[in-house]
């Protein structure tokens, strides 16, 4: 919780002062000691600039609560509580990105105005994350909204690191979680994009091919959570995760600011891709788009189809297990062994790998900084494993067991 803010504010000041170059960063720390490398570089706050995050974080929760929208339903619960869910995000990203290209057009709204004002956003959103956490903590011992979801690890920190309530909401619908995970910062993602475009069109006069096609391809990545929103209610985030600095934090700070480093680094540094290695690079990303989504495809249809499907033209394989929930009561649930889930356990991974990977590669291999998003995504998605399968280990027991018999590897087929 010390470490990540920290390391957050050394990649800006990489890019900003030291021409990207984490070596150049890194002695220039051990030569002016922590303390004084932070005070002379680290952005500083600014009156309007958090101003207007307020009002940007308000314009999110209007849309959120207000727009209208479907109510999806989640997965139970370990307690047995099966919630409704507010599922309008495209909507709202629709509206926020025309609402900005219109003000930009029109001259009310400098489009680069993010990428200038950048430095004071970090701090202010800092602030806010750990605000965010405070209150989540505080919002679990005062007024939880259901007491029998909650986990106390019996550790504070830990507890006010991995957070204590599952669903923590105000009202019947306003929920906590897939607000911050899928609103203040997935929405700024590509509007933080466009915004250094503008920077690096500003600055140098042209667009490069690099810069478009790392947009593009955060930009596909956005899109489809949005339309996919019903299905991430499904995902660990929303159905193991509870609600602390790792999710608060993380929505609001590591995701504008780390996935976003390739746009950041190509408006400073442009790089000149021809044609076919442009061309390369998108498609190699869009492919590893398809497979991820194809992949999560066959898990949904097996899902709702209750295993009787066909997958790759001939019917899917599922391990019919069983489950108990805190309330005693035990559950039906399949295991999918035949099409892409025949080859590895988590083959969707791979896929947002490939698609990670290929963000990065916008950016050359001069400099390991804006690679930071692709290394950062091969650590989260092997620990996602690992806490996967414990998981899946406890809630299946033997069924566990027989299913990672049936489908021997991880992530990549014969190797991991």
């Amino acid at each position: 919780m010390l470490l990540c803010p920290c390391l957050v504010i050394f990649l800006r000041v990489a890019l900003s002062s030291f021409y990207g170059s984490l070596s150049a960063a890194y002695n220039a720390l051990l030569d002016f000691g922590p303390a004084n490398f932070f005070l002379l570089y680290a952005p500083r706050p600014d009156f309007k600039v958090t101003l207007g995050y307020g009002v940007w974080i308000l314009l999110q929760v209007a849309l959120y609560q207000f727009l209208p929208s479907k109510l999806s339903t989640g997965q139970l619960t370990p307690a047995g509580n099966l919630l409704k869910y507010r599922t309008n995000g495209l909507l709202a990203w629709i509206i926020t990105h025309v609402l900005f290209l219109t003000l930009s057009i029109f001259g009310f709204l400098d489009p680069a105005i993010l990428a200038r004002h950048w430095e004071a956003l970090l701090v202010t959103a800092n602030i806010a994350g750990f605000l965010l956490t405070g209150l989540a903590y505080a919002k679990a011992h005062l007024s939880p909204t259901h007491e029998k979801d909650r986990k106390f690890s019996g550790s504070i920190m830990y507890d006010v690191y991995m957070g204590i309530e599952l669903n923590p909401r105000i009202g019947k619908y306003f929920d906590f979680k897939l607000f911050t995970n899928g609103r203040p910062g997935i929405v700024a993602w590509t509007l933080i994009d466009f915004s250094f475009i503008a920077y690096q069109y500003q600055t140098h006069g042209y667009i490069t091919k690099s810069i478009l096609v790392s947009t593009i391809l955060h930009t596909i990545y956005v899109v489809d959570f949005f339309i996919n929103e019903d299905w991430y209610l499904r995902t660990i985030d929303i159905c193991h995760d509870h609600f602390g600095f790792y999710l608060a934090w993380g929505s609001l700070v590591w995701l504008p600011a780390v996935y976003t480093l390739q746009t950041q680094y190509l408006a400073r540094n442009p790089i000149l891709w021809s044609n076919f290695q442009a061309a390369a690079i998108l498609i190699t990303g869009i492919g590893g788009y398809i497979l991820f989504r194809s992949v999560n495809h066959q898990k949904d249809l097996v899902r709702r189809t209750k295993g009787i499907c066909n997958l790759w033209g001939a019917p899917a394989k599922v391990l019919r297990v069983k489950y108990q929930t805190n309330d005693g009561l035990e559950h039906d649930s399949l295991l999918l062994f035949s099409g892409w889930w025949g080859l590895a356990r988590h083959v969707n991974y791979l896929g947002d790998l490939i698609l990670s990977y290929s963000m990065c590669a916008t950016c050359g291999f001069t400099h390991l900084l804006p690679w930071t998003y692709a290394i950062f995504m091969t650590i989260l998605l092997i620990h996602r494993c690992w806490r996967d399968e414990e998981r899946c280990s406890k809630k299946y027991g033997k069924g566990w067991e027989e299913y990672c018999k049936r489908v021997r590897w991880v992530i990549v087929p014969g190797i991991y």
